[in-house]
């Protein structure tokens, strides 16, 4: 007699734990990052022509220093990849010591040799190589804080026992960095710093209270002369155009001329020095201008899948830390890449902060592709996520 055979299950369906149920994040993470840095390379190259005339050298120097630095950030990428994301967790205050050292090392009197004043401010360490210690200390932020959320599940009902750790820490990275000056980078590592603190368990009315302290220090600081005139072009960008708007004024006629379709690969009249930093703090503009409405539509939604992928992966996590390691970097790009924007639209004040993965900049590259790196590891472990339990907040 023939055995029966079932085709049908007999059970409830389930996505299969690989394949396209599970192990696609990283796949996608790889090639939304070969994308941007695709669009990178071809925007700079038309952004940054003329400037590198001007300096002598060939119209394609900069965009070649940055596929370097990008095959390179790849290779660090793999890497970071293949680590097990629970071994950042061993390397967080190492991390944040090196970052610590180096920032400490860009601010201190008789070091310009290495870490010499440009336009105005010390960010980086020239060694051969130009490096800016502050991307690393972002990293270093979002590994650290990650790995002590995990440990200060039964502790963030207690502002000093919860909170005060982090500040102290967060305060030794983040008061060099404004030092240098860099107000913006600090202001963007410290809200990461938050982001995840707050999804790992920290009270709301605790950040509302610390906002309110921290209000006078935040007021001297806009109140610096060149800060005073950023927020002052922020409010009336018509008021000065020639002055403290102009950067601002400049990038929205860029947007404008672009209009749907934009004026076309190596046409925008902007890069031709009216706009300074069009190669990098401003990159987003030349974007609007050469590929129009729909070239910026398809970069936010570059980044907006990007982002998403990331949550995924944070979401899909199997453990805590993996789940807040995953929260703090993808948090990390989405700001990075909304406030760039929100500049360009001149929606904020002006910051410098880079676009990541488009704009020039070796050192930012680098740490961006270690992160989504970072991001792949966590989206390969094996094991089911465990959900993080919330305290009611205050």
């Amino acid at each position: 007699m023939a055995r029966r055979v079932d085709l049908a299950p007999s059970g409830p369906l389930a996505l299969p734990t690989t394949g396209i149920g599970r192990g696609w994040e990283a796949a996608a993470i790889l090639t939304l990052t070969i994308l941007l840095l695709s669009l990178g390379l071809v925007t700079l190259y038309s952004a940054s022509a003329f400037l590198a005339q001007a300096q002598g050298f060939p119209d394609y120097d900069y965009v070649l220093r940055q596929a370097a630095g990008a095959a390179g950030g790849l290779v660090v990428l793999g890497v970071c990849a293949w680590i097990p994301h629970g071994l950042w967790r061993r390397l967080a205050w190492p991390m944040v010591i090196v970052a610590g050292i180096l920032l400490l090392i860009v601010i201190a009197p008789g070091t310009e040799s290495i870490a010499p004043l440009v336009k105005g401010a010390r960010r980086q360490i020239r060694f051969g190589l130009t490096f800016q210690p502050s991307d690393l200390a972002k990293v270093a932020v979002v590994v650290w804080t990650a790995a002590l959320a995990t440990r200060k599940q039964e502790e963030f009902s207690s502002l000093r026992r919860g909170l005060g750790p982090f500040l102290l820490v967060w305060a030794a990275l983040l008061i060099p960095i404004a030092l240098e000056p860099d107000l913006s980078t600090a202001f963007l590592v410290g809200m990461t710093g938050c982001l995840i603190v707050y999804v790992a368990g920290a009270r709301l009315s605790h950040f509302f209270f610390l906002g309110l302290l921290a209000l006078p220090v935040l007021y001297t600081q806009l109140d610096v002369a060149f800060r005073a005139r950023r927020v002052a072009s922020y409010l009336n960008p018509s008021a000065d155009p020639a002055g403290a708007g102009f950067q601002v004024h400049q990038s929205l006629l860029a947007f404008g001329s672009g209009g749907v379709a934009g004026v076309g690969f190596g046409r925008g009249r902007q890069k031709l020095g009216f706009l300074p930093e069009a190669h990098n703090d401003f990159i987003f503009a030349m974007i609007g201008e050469e590929w129009g409405l729909l070239g910026v539509i398809t970069t936010v939604v570059l980044y907006l899948l990007l982002v998403l992928v990331g949550f995924r992966i944070a979401a899909r996590a199997p453990d805590l830390f993996g789940q807040l390691l995953a929260v703090g970097l993808t948090s990390l790009i989405a700001l990075h890449a909304v406030l760039h924007m929100a500049v360009g639209l001149g929606l904020v004040p002006a910051t410098g902060l880079a676009l990541p993965l488009v704009s020039y900049g070796r050192s930012n590259l680098l740490i961006t592709l270690a992160s989504l790196g970072m991001l792949m590891s966590v989206s390969w472990a094996k094991e089911r996520p465990v959900p993080v339990r919330r305290r009611a907040r205050a």
